[in-house]
């Protein structure tokens, strides 16, 4: 399995279909949003879900999220942002 590297072309066929984003945007969302645990799938799918707190039917009710998922990183960021809002109001 080859790693991809800027350097090496050759290698960007085992780069995943669909990520065009650089992996150090998924560093920087993870230290803006510490209570998620994000990563992105192969597909190129942006997934979080919450560290260490499982959410009541109550709260999924009123509209919190366990997990989240979203096809490009601006959306995943802005639903990562309002469920953390709602965190905090409800």
């Amino acid at each position: 399995m080859a790693l991809w590297c800027p350097i090496d072309n050759r290698a960007l066929h085992f780069y995943p279909i669909g990520m065009t984003q650089p992996p150090h945007e998924l560093d920087l969302i993870r230290k803006t949003f510490p209570d998620w645990s994000c990563f992105r799938s192969d597909a190129g799918i942006f997934y979080a879900t919450r560290r260490g707190i499982r959410l009541s039917n109550t709260a999924i009710e009123r509209g919190l999220q366990q997990t989240v998922s979203a096809d490009d990183v601006a959306t995943f960021v802005e639903r990562l942002r309002d469920q953390t809002g709602r965190r905090t109001t409800l």
